[in-house]
């Protein structure tokens, strides 16, 4: 199992709906892509402040590297792409192999 954490930071020009309009986005890839095995997503509420001003994160689980690999080339991943890239400031991502305890 693969876990895929994407962070972001988004342009302060772009409008809460167009904000909107990415994470739509980035969720309509769950029922797209038959690699994701599950996706999840939230707003940091960390009242840490280590944010780093990254306010959304998503989760997105896969069976194997070879999925997540299939996951990146996939067209509706790409699509999804240009729909974020005129408002994303900053990207963090992290891939992972769960382990327990």
């Amino acid at each position: 199992m693969i876990r895929h954490v994407v962070l972001f930071t988004f342009r302060e020009t772009s409008p809460a709906e167009e904000v909107s309009a990415v994470v739509s986005a980035f969720r309509g890839l769950n029922g797209q892509v038959p690699e994701i095995q599950a996706f999840e997503w939230g707003l940091n509420i960390s009242p840490e402040h280590f944010h780093q001003g990254f306010t959304h994160c998503f989760v997105l689980t896969f069976r194997s590297l070879e999925d997540l690999a299939a996951y990146q080339v996939h067209p509706a991943h790409l699509a999804f792409q240009e729909v974020l890239r005129p408002h994303m400031d900053r990207v963090f991502v992290v891939d992972y192999a769960p382990t327990a305890g």
